[in-house]
Protein backbone atom coordinates (compact mmCIF):
# COMPACT_ATOMS: atom_id res chain seq x y z
CA UNK A 1 0.00 0.00 0.00
CA UNK A 2 1.28 3.47 -0.86
CA UNK A 3 2.41 5.73 1.97
CA UNK A 4 -0.48 7.81 3.35
CA UNK A 5 1.23 9.85 6.09
CA UNK A 6 2.35 13.32 4.97
CA UNK A 7 5.25 13.39 7.45
CA UNK A 8 6.68 10.14 6.03
CA UNK A 9 6.55 11.34 2.41
CA UNK A 10 9.11 13.37 0.48
CA UNK A 11 8.40 16.74 -1.12
CA UNK A 12 8.50 15.25 -4.66
CA UNK A 13 6.05 12.54 -3.60
CA UNK A 14 3.68 15.14 -2.20
CA UNK A 15 3.94 17.27 -5.33
CA UNK A 16 2.94 14.24 -7.36
CA UNK A 17 0.05 13.47 -4.99
CA UNK A 18 -1.27 17.01 -5.34
CA UNK A 19 -1.79 16.42 -9.06
CA UNK A 20 -3.93 13.31 -8.47
CA UNK A 21 -6.96 14.93 -6.81
CA UNK A 22 -5.68 13.61 -3.49
CA UNK A 23 -7.80 14.24 -0.40
CA UNK A 24 -5.84 15.68 2.52
CA UNK A 25 -7.09 14.74 5.99
CA UNK A 26 -6.07 16.93 8.92
CA UNK A 27 -6.84 15.31 12.30
CA UNK A 28 -7.65 17.95 14.91
CA UNK A 29 -7.64 17.03 18.59
CA UNK A 30 -6.74 18.23 22.09
CA UNK A 31 -4.49 17.58 25.10
CA UNK A 32 -6.76 17.46 28.14
CA UNK A 33 -7.94 15.54 31.17
CA UNK A 34 -9.73 12.26 30.53
CA UNK A 35 -10.75 11.12 33.98
CA UNK A 36 -8.65 9.13 36.44
CA UNK A 37 -7.84 6.33 33.98
CA UNK A 38 -7.06 7.76 30.53
CA UNK A 39 -4.05 9.70 29.28
CA UNK A 40 -4.36 13.39 28.51
CA UNK A 41 -3.42 12.59 24.91
CA UNK A 42 -6.53 10.45 24.35
CA UNK A 43 -8.11 12.70 21.72
CA UNK A 44 -4.77 13.01 19.93
CA UNK A 45 -4.16 9.25 19.86
CA UNK A 46 -7.71 8.54 18.70
CA UNK A 47 -7.76 11.36 16.15
CA UNK A 48 -4.60 9.95 14.58
CA UNK A 49 -5.95 6.40 14.63
CA UNK A 50 -9.35 7.25 13.12
CA UNK A 51 -7.76 9.38 10.40
CA UNK A 52 -5.25 6.65 9.52
CA UNK A 53 -7.85 3.87 9.44
CA UNK A 54 -10.13 6.01 7.28
CA UNK A 55 -7.26 6.75 4.90
CA UNK A 56 -6.36 3.07 4.67
CA UNK A 57 -9.93 2.25 3.64
CA UNK A 58 -9.97 5.07 1.09
CA UNK A 59 -6.67 3.97 -0.40
CA UNK A 60 -7.85 0.35 -0.61
CA UNK A 61 -10.84 1.62 -2.60
CA UNK A 62 -8.55 3.42 -5.04
CA UNK A 63 -9.14 6.90 -3.57
CA UNK A 64 -5.87 8.86 -3.18
CA UNK A 65 -5.45 10.33 0.30
CA UNK A 66 -2.77 11.83 2.56
CA UNK A 67 -3.00 12.33 6.34
CA UNK A 68 -1.30 15.32 7.96
CA UNK A 69 0.15 15.15 11.50
CA UNK A 70 -2.51 15.77 14.13
CA UNK A 71 -3.12 19.25 15.53
CA UNK A 72 -2.88 18.26 19.20
CA UNK A 73 -3.85 21.61 20.74
CA UNK A 74 -7.52 22.58 20.74
CA UNK A 75 -10.18 24.46 22.68
CA UNK A 76 -10.25 22.89 26.14
CA UNK A 77 -10.87 25.73 28.59
CA UNK A 78 -13.76 23.73 30.11
CA UNK A 79 -11.28 21.05 31.26
CA UNK A 80 -8.68 23.37 32.79
CA UNK A 81 -10.00 23.04 36.36
CA UNK A 82 -8.84 19.40 36.45
CA UNK A 83 -5.24 20.21 35.52
CA UNK A 84 -3.22 18.45 32.86
CA UNK A 85 -4.90 20.38 30.05
CA UNK A 86 -3.49 22.66 27.36
CA UNK A 87 -5.85 25.06 25.61
CA UNK A 88 -5.78 27.66 22.86
CA UNK A 89 -8.21 30.52 22.46
CA UNK A 90 -10.46 30.59 19.41
CA UNK A 91 -8.59 33.20 17.34
CA UNK A 92 -5.32 31.29 17.69
CA UNK A 93 -6.98 27.92 17.03
CA UNK A 94 -8.66 29.20 13.87
CA UNK A 95 -5.45 30.89 12.75
CA UNK A 96 -3.54 27.60 13.06
CA UNK A 97 -6.12 25.76 10.93
CA UNK A 98 -6.23 28.53 8.34
CA UNK A 99 -2.44 28.60 8.06
CA UNK A 100 -2.21 24.84 7.59
CA UNK A 101 -4.96 24.94 4.97
CA UNK A 102 -3.22 27.80 3.18
CA UNK A 103 -0.02 25.75 2.97
CA UNK A 104 -1.87 22.65 1.74
CA UNK A 105 -3.64 24.56 -1.02
CA UNK A 106 -0.50 26.44 -2.08
CA UNK A 107 1.09 23.07 -2.84
CA UNK A 108 -1.64 22.24 -5.33
CA UNK A 109 -4.04 20.13 -3.27
CA UNK A 110 -7.67 21.13 -3.69
CA UNK A 111 -9.56 19.01 -1.11
CA UNK A 112 -9.15 19.16 2.67
CA UNK A 113 -11.02 17.38 5.47
CA UNK A 114 -10.73 18.69 9.05
CA UNK A 115 -11.36 15.47 10.99
CA UNK A 116 -12.10 16.54 14.55
CA UNK A 117 -11.57 14.30 17.59
CA UNK A 118 -12.47 16.68 20.44
CA UNK A 119 -15.97 17.82 21.38
CA UNK A 120 -14.80 21.28 22.45
CA UNK A 121 -13.62 21.98 18.90
CA UNK A 122 -16.90 21.10 17.19
CA UNK A 123 -18.41 24.54 16.67
CA UNK A 124 -15.04 26.11 15.84
CA UNK A 125 -14.45 23.47 13.15
CA UNK A 126 -17.65 24.63 11.46
CA UNK A 127 -16.40 28.21 11.56
CA UNK A 128 -13.02 27.14 10.19
CA UNK A 129 -14.66 25.36 7.24
CA UNK A 130 -16.49 28.57 6.33
CA UNK A 131 -13.46 30.84 6.76
CA UNK A 132 -11.09 28.55 4.85
CA UNK A 133 -13.65 28.01 2.12
CA UNK A 134 -14.16 31.75 1.72
CA UNK A 135 -10.41 32.30 1.49
CA UNK A 136 -9.90 29.54 -1.11
CA UNK A 137 -12.93 29.57 -3.44
CA UNK A 138 -11.23 27.25 -5.93
CA UNK A 139 -10.77 24.53 -3.30
CA UNK A 140 -13.09 22.35 -1.25
CA UNK A 141 -12.95 22.03 2.51
CA UNK A 142 -15.06 19.86 4.80
CA UNK A 143 -15.00 19.33 8.53
CA UNK A 144 -16.69 17.28 11.19
CA UNK A 145 -16.33 15.46 14.50
CA UNK A 146 -15.88 11.78 13.78
CA UNK A 147 -18.47 10.38 16.20
CA UNK A 148 -21.06 12.95 15.08
CA UNK A 149 -20.43 12.34 11.38
CA UNK A 150 -20.85 8.56 11.84
CA UNK A 151 -22.76 8.01 15.10
CA UNK A 152 -24.40 4.81 13.88
CA UNK A 153 -21.16 2.82 13.98
CA UNK A 154 -21.34 2.37 17.75
CA UNK A 155 -24.65 0.51 17.63
CA UNK A 156 -24.16 -3.10 18.67
CA UNK A 157 -20.66 -2.43 19.99
CA UNK A 158 -21.24 -0.43 23.19
CA UNK A 159 -23.29 -1.80 26.08
CA UNK A 160 -23.86 1.08 28.48
CA UNK A 161 -24.19 4.10 26.21
CA UNK A 162 -25.56 4.87 22.75
CA UNK A 163 -22.46 6.64 21.45
CA UNK A 164 -19.16 8.29 22.30
CA UNK A 165 -19.15 10.64 25.30
CA UNK A 166 -15.96 11.56 27.21
CA UNK A 167 -13.41 9.19 28.79
CA UNK A 168 -16.24 6.71 28.42
CA UNK A 169 -16.80 3.13 27.28
CA UNK A 170 -16.05 4.07 23.66
CA UNK A 171 -12.92 6.19 24.17
CA UNK A 172 -11.53 3.81 26.78
CA UNK A 173 -12.10 0.78 24.58
CA UNK A 174 -10.41 2.41 21.60
CA UNK A 175 -7.47 3.51 23.76
CA UNK A 176 -7.10 -0.07 25.02
CA UNK A 177 -6.83 -1.16 21.39
CA UNK A 178 -4.76 1.70 19.95
CA UNK A 179 -2.19 2.20 22.73
CA UNK A 180 -0.19 0.14 25.18
CA UNK A 181 0.09 1.11 28.83
CA UNK A 182 -1.87 4.37 28.72
CA UNK A 183 -5.07 3.08 30.37
CA UNK A 184 -4.75 2.95 34.16
CA UNK A 185 -6.65 -0.27 34.72
CA UNK A 186 -6.39 0.07 38.50
CA UNK A 187 -8.52 3.25 38.26
CA UNK A 188 -11.15 1.85 35.89
CA UNK A 189 -13.63 1.17 38.70
CA UNK A 190 -13.81 4.95 39.32
CA UNK A 191 -14.29 5.84 35.67
CA UNK A 192 -17.95 6.72 35.39
CA UNK A 193 -20.12 9.81 35.51
CA UNK A 194 -23.37 11.26 34.21
CA UNK A 195 -24.49 10.27 30.71
CA UNK A 196 -25.00 13.84 29.50
CA UNK A 197 -22.85 16.92 28.89
CA UNK A 198 -25.57 19.34 29.99
CA UNK A 199 -28.40 19.58 32.55
CA UNK A 200 -31.70 18.04 31.46
CA UNK A 201 -33.29 21.51 31.45
CA UNK A 202 -30.81 22.84 28.86
CA UNK A 203 -31.93 22.40 25.23
CA UNK A 204 -29.21 21.19 22.88
CA UNK A 205 -29.19 24.45 20.91
CA UNK A 206 -28.89 26.63 24.05
CA UNK A 207 -25.27 27.40 24.86
CA UNK A 208 -23.73 28.00 28.30
CA UNK A 209 -20.14 28.26 29.41
CA UNK A 210 -19.74 25.44 31.94
CA UNK A 211 -16.68 23.84 33.50
CA UNK A 212 -16.55 20.08 33.06
CA UNK A 213 -15.88 19.88 36.80
CA UNK A 214 -19.38 21.22 37.47
CA UNK A 215 -20.89 18.44 35.36
CA UNK A 216 -18.75 15.51 36.47
CA UNK A 217 -16.26 15.55 39.35
CA UNK A 218 -14.60 12.41 37.95
CA UNK A 219 -13.96 14.06 34.57
CA UNK A 220 -15.90 11.25 32.89
CA UNK A 221 -19.18 11.49 30.98
CA UNK A 222 -20.51 7.98 30.42
CA UNK A 223 -19.24 4.73 31.92
CA UNK A 224 -15.87 3.22 31.04
CA UNK A 225 -16.18 0.12 33.20
CA UNK A 226 -17.45 -2.12 30.36
CA UNK A 227 -14.66 -1.11 27.96
CA UNK A 228 -12.54 -3.78 26.29
CA UNK A 229 -9.86 -3.89 23.57
CA UNK A 230 -12.22 -5.97 21.42
CA UNK A 231 -14.86 -3.25 21.49
CA UNK A 232 -12.18 -0.70 20.66
CA UNK A 233 -10.98 -2.67 17.65
CA UNK A 234 -14.55 -3.09 16.38
CA UNK A 235 -15.33 0.61 16.83
CA UNK A 236 -12.17 1.78 15.07
CA UNK A 237 -12.74 -0.56 12.15
CA UNK A 238 -16.38 0.50 11.80
CA UNK A 239 -15.42 4.17 11.94
CA UNK A 240 -12.79 3.71 9.24
CA UNK A 241 -15.22 1.91 6.95
CA UNK A 242 -18.06 4.40 7.38
CA UNK A 243 -15.97 7.57 7.19
CA UNK A 244 -14.24 6.25 4.07
CA UNK A 245 -17.65 5.62 2.51
CA UNK A 246 -18.69 9.19 3.26
CA UNK A 247 -15.48 10.94 2.24
CA UNK A 248 -15.01 8.71 -0.79
CA UNK A 249 -18.37 9.61 -2.28
CA UNK A 250 -17.75 11.79 -5.37
CA UNK A 251 -21.10 13.55 -4.96
CA UNK A 252 -19.96 14.91 -1.59
CA UNK A 253 -17.25 16.94 -3.31
CA UNK A 254 -19.31 17.91 -6.35
CA UNK A 255 -21.11 21.15 -7.03
CA UNK A 256 -24.63 21.58 -5.70
CA UNK A 257 -25.50 23.85 -8.62
CA UNK A 258 -27.06 21.07 -10.67
CA UNK A 259 -28.56 19.11 -7.82
CA UNK A 260 -32.28 18.43 -7.83
CA UNK A 261 -34.21 19.53 -4.78
CA UNK A 262 -36.07 16.76 -2.99
CA UNK A 263 -39.66 17.77 -2.12
CA UNK A 264 -40.42 17.77 1.63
Amino acid sequence: MREILWARMTAPELRAAAGQDTLVILPVASLEQHGPHLATGTDTYLGEAVAARTAEKLMAAGKPVVVLPVVWHGLAEHHMQFGGTITLDQPVFLAVLRSIARSVFRHGFTRLMLLNAHGGNTEAIGVAVTEIGNEHPGCQVAGGTYWLVAPEVFEGILEDQPGLMHACEAETAMMMHVTQGTVRMERLAEAFGPHAHRPAAQPRALYFRRSFFDMTPTGVVGDARRASPEKGAAALEALGVRLAEILGEPALWGSAAGAKLTPP
